[in-house]
C-alpha cells in the first residue's frame, strides 16, 4: 500500500470519527433541549395550576363573607345594634400570663403570643380567650355561641365558617347573648344563622379595616386541645 493511499485512508477515518463526534454532540444538545422544555412546561403547569388554585381560593373566600350580596355594599352598610370599642384604647401586648377582659367574648387587648387557628376553624370546645384575641388581631371574625344556641343555627353557622378563610367558632358559656360575632373592636348579637347581620358582620370584618396586622397568618398557631 502506497503511502499516498495510506494518508487517504487515514484521513477518511479521521473525517469518519470527527462525523460521529459531531453526531453525538448533537444529540446530546437535543436532548438536553428536551429534557429542558419538558421540565419548563411542566414548572409552568405547575405554577399556573398553583395561580388558578390561589384565585379560586380568594373567589371562594369573598363569596363566604356575604353570599347573595353585594361585598363593597354590604361591607358599607350599618349593622343595626352593633357594640364598637376604640381601637387606641384596646392593648395589642404579648403576654404569656392570665388576662381579665371588660367584655364577653374579648374583642381585643392583651393577648398570648400565640393565635388560635382561625382559617375556617369549628372548635366543638371552647378556646383560651387569649389565643382567640390574637386571631382577631390578624382580621378573622369570631362566632360564639351558648347552649341556647339551636342545632340548625351551629349547623349553618359552622357550614358558614368551615368555608370561609379568617374565621373561627367556638362554644362560649357566660356571654350575654345566644350567638355573637366578634371582630377586633367589634361585637354583635345576631338572632340566628339566618340574621342578615351575619352577612354585613362578615362582609365588613373579615380582613376589614378595623384589622390592627392585615395578611397576618391564620395557620400555625394554636389549633383543637
Amino acid at each position: 500500500m502506497s503511502f499516498d493511499r495510506r494518508t487517504r485512508i487515514e484521513h477518511m477515518r479521521n473525517t469518519d470519527r470527527a462525523r460521529e463526534r459531531r453526531n453525538r454532540v448533537l444529540a446530546i444538545s437535543l436532548s438536553v433541549l428536551v429534557v429542558a422544555g419538558l421540565v419548563g412546561f411542566g414548572s409552568y403547569l405547575v405554577l399556573d395550576k398553583s395561580e388558578a388554585s390561589e384565585k379560586k381560593r380568594d373567589a371562594q373566600a369573598q363569596d363566604a363573607k356575604a353570599p347573595g350580596t353585594d361585598p363593597k355594599k354590604s361591607a358599607d352598610g350599618p349593622i343595626a345594634g352593633l357594640k364598637t370599642w376604640d381601637a387606641k384604647k384596646l392593648t395589642r401586648n404579648h403576654v404569656t400570663t392570665p388576662v381579665t377582659y371588660p367584655m364577653k367574648p374579648p374583642v381585643g387587648g392583651d393577648h398570648n403570643p400565640v393565635w388560635m387557628n382561625c382559617d375556617g376553624e369549628v372548635y366543638k370546645k371552647a378556646v383560651p380567650d387569649v389565643n382567640a384575641v390574637h386571631s382577631l388581631e390578624h382580621g378573622s371574625v369570631w362566632v360564639t355561641y351558648t347552649d341556647k344556641a339551636s342545632d340548625a343555627d351551629v349547623a349553618k353557622l359552622a357550614e358558614r365558617v368551615g368555608r370561609t378563610p379568617y374565621t373561627l367558632m367556638s362554644p362560649y358559656e357566660g356571654q350575654a347573648g345566644t350567638i355573637m360575632l366578634s371582630a377586633w373592636g367589634n361585637q354583635v348579637t345576631v338572632d340566628g344563622a339566618d340574621d342578615p347581620r351575619v352577612d354585613l358582620f362578615f362582609a365588613k370584618f373579615v380582613q376589614g379595616p378595623q384589622t390592627p396586622e392585615p395578611g397576618a397568618a391564620c395557620t400555625g398557631g394554636l389549633g383543637a386541645q
